[in-house]
């Protein structure tokens, strides 16, 4: 099948996959300086609040921010997006090894240190703003792949992810624990220079101009609200994918403390490599069998066995099951993210995709955060204490009397919590709704919105 621009599917699948390597490169880049700027935090402080506290702060960050990623993303072409993320994040890189230059060497071991969180706060700006490019890529699916195809092309994105993330796990844990900080910083320099150069090479004829749209100004709340609401129960779907976000909210202050109680730096990056090839293989599954016939059932059934998952994990301190349940748990999370993409490729105009991602990336970003800033104080203070003492007889028959018992106790709750919301959602009028809307525009009826600048065809390639 050829688009407008005499481009066969063959070479369209081509510019895309060029395009997908280049931002899982910028992925591995960020994830690797981002694990191990969390690695060695916590190594440096001992201290499940500054962990909390930088992943909280991530997650924050990025919903602040994406609704701007998703304006920008909708103004301008996508590969200019791409190329201005490429060099903010070389910049900022590039200042965060200055600032490890110069921080005094009694810095970094003191919560208080203003140097420490200087540090911290520019790495984490040049890792948030490399997320412009997942709302840029998930447009892009829209542009060169077909429609009945865009599901496998959304579980391949998640494949190449579980690449990134498999290198970024395995080399975090070793560069800081043989080269230390400084040279990390060095290797992440060096890998955002070689993507910038090849985003630069990147061709995409498909989109000589951004396609026509409404979008204003640099942080359109407005637009991307009126975006989401034109198709009937889509915020319901965004709320729906926030669901494993309230696991990972609990997991991102936690597990990195409860890991490395189990592991030495070194493995527990290893551990987190082997995690990563099941997010290769549920990535994989979905690029060849899709999603079935309605995603959002997926969506909701992946989500609970997060939740379950999510609970045994520290049932008791075994290495083996804690390898187990995260390699389970990558496995599941692909099925997810590539099912609200592909429900809002399907059911959104081109020149709103960039907000609505960008949308729901705020909304399901905010979640996480909350969960890490309030749950971080709590286990510190509260629950490991009581687990460690009154309450350590009280939880021993069903968490044992290993390490962090109370991180394991923190874990199970959430995973009910988690279980039972996604067994709910698939109850309500909305999942019904979302489901029928995803039908209608899969068989190519008018979509059921009322503003004039909505057209029926919403993959079709725009030239602008």
């Amino acid at each position: 099948m050829s688009d407008p621009h005499g481009r066969s599917a063959r070479e369209r699948d081509r510019t895309f996959a060029h395009i997908l390597v280049n931002t899982a490169v910028a992925g591995l880049t960020t994830s690797y300086l981002w694990f191990a700027l969390t690695f060695w935090l916590y190594l440096q402080t001992r201290n499940v609040i500054a962990t909390g506290v930088i992943g909280g702060g991530y997650m924050l960050l990025i919903a602040v921010s994406s609704i701007g990623f998703g304006t920008l993303v909708d103004r301008f072409r996508k590969l200019a997006v791409m190329r201005g993320s490429a060099v903010f994040t070389f910049a900022m890189f590039g200042l965060a090894a200055v600032v490890f230059a110069v921080m005094p060497d009694d810095a970094s071991g003191s919560l208080s240190s203003p140097w420490l969180w200087l540090f911290a706060v520019i790495v984490l700006a040049g890792a948030v703003v490399e997320n412009m490019r997942a709302v840029a890529l998930a447009t892009t699916v829209t542009i060169l792949i077909d429609p009945d195809r865009r599901a496998n092309a959304n579980g391949w994105v998640g494949a190449v992810q579980g690449v990134s993330f498999l290198v970024t796990s395995v080399f975090s844990g070793l560069s800081v624990g043989f080269f230390g900080m400084g040279a990390t910083i060095v290797i992440a320099l060096v890998l955002v220079a070689a993507g910038l150069v090849h985003i630069l090479l990147v061709r995409l004829p498909e989109e000589t101009a951004p396609a026509a749209s409404d979008a204003v100004g640099a942080f359109d709340l407005r637009g991307s609200i009126r975006a989401v609401h034109l198709v009937p129960g889509l915020f319901a779907l965004i709320v729906f994918s926030t669901f494993n976000n309230f696991v990972g909210g609990v997991h991102m202050a936690l597990l990195d403390p409860y890991g490395l109680e189990l592991f030495s730096v070194q493995m527990w990056g290893v551990v987190f490599a082997i995690g990563a090839t099941g997010f290769m293989v549920g990535g994989g599954l979905i690029a060849r069998f899709g999603l079935g016939a309605n995603p959002l059932r997926t969506m909701l059934v992946a989500v609970a066995i997060t939740g379950v998952l999510g609970a045994v994990i520290g049932i008791r301190a075994w290495p083996w099951l804690l390898i187990a349940c995260v390699w389970l748990f990558m496995l599941v999370i692909p099925a997810v993210e590539a099912a609200e993409q592909t429900v809002i490729q399907r059911v959104v105009p081109l020149p709103q995709q960039g907000r609505v991602f960008g949308f729901a990336g705020a909304f399901e970003a905010a979640a996480a955060p909350v969960t890490a800033f309030v749950v971080a104080p709590i286990a510190e203070h509260i629950v490991i204490p009581w687990a460690d003492g009154d309450g350590a007889a009280a939880i021993e028959p069903v968490f044992g009397s290993g390490p962090a018992r109370g991180l394991a106790l923190i874990f199970a709750i959430a995973g009910a919590v988690t279980v039972a919301a996604a067994a709910l959602a698939a109850t309500t009028p909305v999942y019904r709704e979302v489901s029928r809307e995803y039908r209608r525009a899969a068989v190519g009826e008018e979509p059921d919105v009322t503003d004039p600048r909505t057209t029926p065809d919403v993959g079709a390639p725009t030239e602008g």
